[in-house]
């Protein structure tokens, strides 16, 4: 499918599932266990109605809005996802030229590809994603090498003291090779997809994971880099840790993976800026609430206290709209944003922006929402 034909969801997931090796592709398709959570969060969008309203009289509807005290052309941030580098060449050079074009944030992900003093140094600098590890000086190395790169926010990723049981990457030899039949496996697979081997394989290295070369060999496999971190990070974290974080970063400072009213006044007590309310995209706690049924509850909470932001399930600009209606200042597109990343590289990044940018405006035009900064305010 050409590029320009490209419409919707399912058509971003095919190019990527086309061109990529197996294994990478179950990385971004796949959940845990039995992969409820992961197809409520969907789901639970899809069944939300939005008014239609007409004659307002509003005309054309103002997309941007302010996020950390930045201005962003329209209320949607690149989440951070891992290995990117993996889907295109260098890929999380492209995807951050491709976020800063469109006029939204980008954030880096820990287990990055490139890594962080390479992207902002090819484009505005990115947010920051930080896991806390049982190593505390390596967390605070990161902070400090965030700080050094300019970022202007860090997002604490905290519902990942333990790596959910992912079936998929089990079974695909991306967490595990199998011994060296799975390993032959692997390779036969990746030699299929000879534009990928091409672009990516031979064209993108070096391979190594950016952010971890003081922990990991250059030449680390996915496997490594995953037992890494099973091994590494902490099912002691504690608020504590929140507040260690807050005391050495004196930027802006989002806790993301929050699902639950106390859990979000504890993080404003602890002092975050603002929440990411996520169930990292259905791959960690298999029957967790989908986040957007989490999301009205949190906003009566702490709307008026954090700045609230919204991750899982969104594929489309109605989507986006439905988030910002019940309470979420901007959303965070992860899964759609690696199929069009893996797809098409920095040009299909920036297709999947447009669409999603002509979709908000249609849907908000034709449900009578003048202003995407003040919808989330006058929630119905």
């Amino acid at each position: 499918m050409r590029l320009e034909r490209i419409a919707s969801y399912g058509d971003w997931r095919a190019l990527a599932r086309a061109r990529l090796p197996h294994l990478l592709f179950e990385y971004i398709d796949g959940g845990s266990y039995a992969e409820q959570t992961i197809r409520a969060n969907a789901d639970d969008l899809a069944r939300l109605m939005i008014d239609q309203r007409v004659l307002t009289g509003h005309g054309e509807p103002s997309l941007a809005t302010n996020v950390a005290g930045q201005k962003l052309s329209m209320p949607l941030l690149i989440a951070p996802v891992g290995f990117q580098g993996m889907f295109a060449r260098r890929g999380e050079v492209q995807g951050a030229r491709a976020a800063a074009n469109a006029g939204v944030p980008y954030c880096l992900s820990t287990l990055s590809i490139c890594p962080i003093e390479e992207v902002a140094a090819a484009a505005p600098p990115p947010w920051f994603q930080l896991y806390v590890t049982r190593d505390r000086g390596f967390v605070r190395d990161m902070i400090a090498r965030a700080h050094a790169a300019g970022c202007p926010a860090l997002l604490l990723t905290v519902d990942l003291p333990v790596a959910g049981a992912r079936y998929r990457d089990w079974r695909s030899g991306f967490a595990h090779p199998h011994g060296w039949a799975g390993r032959a496996r692997q390779a036969l697979d990746a030699g299929r997809r000879l534009g990928w081997m091409q672009q990516v394989y031979f064209g993108g290295r070096p391979h190594s994971f950016g952010n971890l070369s003081g922990v990991l060999p250059s030449q680390a496999s996915f496997a490594e880099a995953w037992g890494w971190t099973q091994a590494n990070f902490d099912p002691a974290i504690g608020w504590r840790d929140l507040e260690a974080v807050r005391a050495a970063w004196h930027g802006p400072l989002f806790v993301k993976g929050v699902l639950h009213p106390d859990d979000a006044r504890e993080a404003g007590r602890c002092g975050a800026d603002g929440i990411i309310i996520s169930n990292h995209g259905g791959r960690q706690l298999d029957g967790a609430p989908s986040t957007i049924r989490a999301l009205s509850a949190i906003a009566d909470a702490v709307g008026s206290e954090l700045e609230l932001l919204f991750d899982g399930g969104v594929r489309s600009g109605l989507d986006l709209l439905k988030a910002l209606k019940l309470g979420a200042r901007a959303v965070l597109i992860g899964k759609l944003y690696a199929f069009a990343l893996a797809s098409a590289g920095e040009a299909g990044v920036a297709r999947m922006l447009s669409i999603l940018r002509a979709e908000l405006r249609t849907a908000m035009i034709l449900a009578g929402e003048p202003d995407a900064g003040s919808t989330a305010k006058r929630r119905s």
